[in-house]
């Protein structure tokens, strides 16, 4: 296989952007932007989500056993590059983001425009990151979309020419 072309397939797949949350049983937070995110299933409602197995992200959401998908807007490129890295829980925010509990107890950003939460049913162990599924108990809209509803969701090459992830 040549490793260019696979490189420049696989990133031909669009992705949107996510900060995905999660808090242990003794209070740990973990909060990072992602884009390997699908849904897997009507019924039951289930998304998939790949997360890095060297993350704090994966070790919290073992733990937790649930998970939050804080849906990124248009124009909310900053709020995605502020979750690329580790930040600490402040309170009731993480990096200056405030947050409430949502009803899995996973944190859900209040300048996200939707959120979904999960509770982890399955996870799949392969390569370098882990595939969490999870069936969705509680999602919310904070900011109603105009028009279609995948329009306003921030995506990937919404961040630069530069940026890219897998391949």
């Amino acid at each position: 296989m040549d490793p260019q072309s696979k490189k420049t397939a696989l990133r031909m797949i669009p992705y949107g952007l996510y900060v995905l949350t999660a808090e242990s049983p003794k209070g740990a937070v973990a909060a990072a932007t992602v884009n390997w995110v699908t849904q897997a299933s009507f019924e039951p409602p289930l998304v998939a989500v790949g997360v890095k197995k060297d993350s704090g992200a994966h070790a919290i959401i073992q733990e937790a056993k649930t998970f939050a998908l804080n849906v990124l807007g248009k124009g909310q490129q900053g709020l995605a590059f502020k979750f690329f890295k580790s930040l600490e829980r402040e309170g009731d925010s993480i990096g200056g983001e405030k947050f409430t509990k949502g009803t899995t107890g996973a944190p859900i950003l209040a300048s996200t425009i939707a959120a979904i939460e999960c509770k982890l049913v399955e996870t799949i162990e392969r390569g370098d990151h882990s595939i969490f599924l999870g069936e969705v108990v509680d999602a919310r809209v904070q900011q109603a979309p105009t028009g279609r509803a995948d329009d306003a969701t921030l995506i990937l090459k919404d961040l630069g020419e530069t940026t890219f992830y897998g391949g």
